[in-house]
């Protein structure tokens, strides 16, 4: 009996923070998300010199009782799923932890000397912004088509990667040092800028022929830009023609199951 109590509360824990297709689910989502952008604006409001002289102290307060509320809600987290290790190393429960850990971080690093690892740390608590992506369901269907083209998109990356390394050598052994090309490396970095079409104009090629190898990667570069948009657009409409709710997992807290679905498709847990 007890035993069964305590699967009920659990339940009705992870139906509450979890779910977002129960009331309660979605007025916890509603003030999880209020309580993130106050946090991530309050950040960005420190690093404001004036602002953080004259409200530093508020501000710093402000900072620990969003840091500990964050805390209570990963305890939370973790205590209402079967396998709590499954979801600390799962990608949001990591953001999650990101979140919280550089404010008790910058307890044991006091002194002058840290604080540019303070600054490094304060900055960091920017990535509680991440965690609402979670509670929209556009951003559960991209997530869903950015995963399904990871291996399309990695090919993709090592093709390019490939042709900078022979733009960068060819444009090496053409305009050479004198021309600003200094090194292999160098000129790998110049391939990837004008690939890329951003263009810093830091270096650009002196000769005729260099000028007509750099316009040749341009060219590429317009049609190499638009190949990853296709594959992911593919993807993003066949994640769309999908019905996927934001059920999550007691078991495996994994998500992205579909409306019909009775068991998880992950561990087979009952839904």
């Amino acid at each position: 009996m007890k035993h069964r109590s305590e699967n009920n509360w659990r339940t009705k824990l992870h139906e509450i923070i979890f779910e977002a297709d129960t009331k309660s689910g979605r007025y916890f989502d509603i003030v999880l998300m209020i309580t993130i952008f106050m946090s991530v604006l309050a950040v960005m409001l420190d690093s404001i010199n004036s602002i953080h002289t004259q409200m530093g102290d508020f501000l710093y307060g402000l900072e620990w009782f969003f840091t500990i509320l964050f805390t209570i809600e990963y305890i939370l987290r973790l205590i209402s799923v079967k396998k709590p290790v499954r979801y600390a190393i799962s990608f949001f429960g990591i953001v999650d932890l990101i979140a919280i850990i550089p404010t008790y971080l910058s307890l044991v690093l006091p002194g002058s000397q840290y604080l540019l690892v303070v600054r490094i740390l304060r900055v960091l608590r920017i990535f509680r912004v991440l965690k609402l992506v979670k509670y929209t369901k556009q951003a559960r269907i991209l997530i869903s088509a950015l995963k399904a083209s990871r291996r399309k998109i990695t090919v993709f990356l090592f093709t390019v990667l490939i042709l900078v390394v022979i733009f960068g050598s060819l444009i090496y052994l053409i305009e050479g040092e004198e021309n600003g090309f200094t090194s292999i490396p160098f000129s790998i970095y110049w391939a990837i800028v004008t690939l890329t079409t951003v263009g810093y104009g830091d270096v650009s090629p002196q000769t005729g022929l260099g000028q007509v190898l750099a316009s040749i990667i341009m060219i590429m570069g317009y049609g190499i830009i638009a190949v990853p948009t296709g594959i992911v657009t593919v993807e993003l409409s066949q994640a769309q023609a999908q019905s996927i709710n934001t059920q999550s997992c007691l078991h495996c807290s994994a998500e992205g199951h579909a409306d019909d679905a009775v068991f998880c498709k992950y561990c087979g847990e009952k839904l």
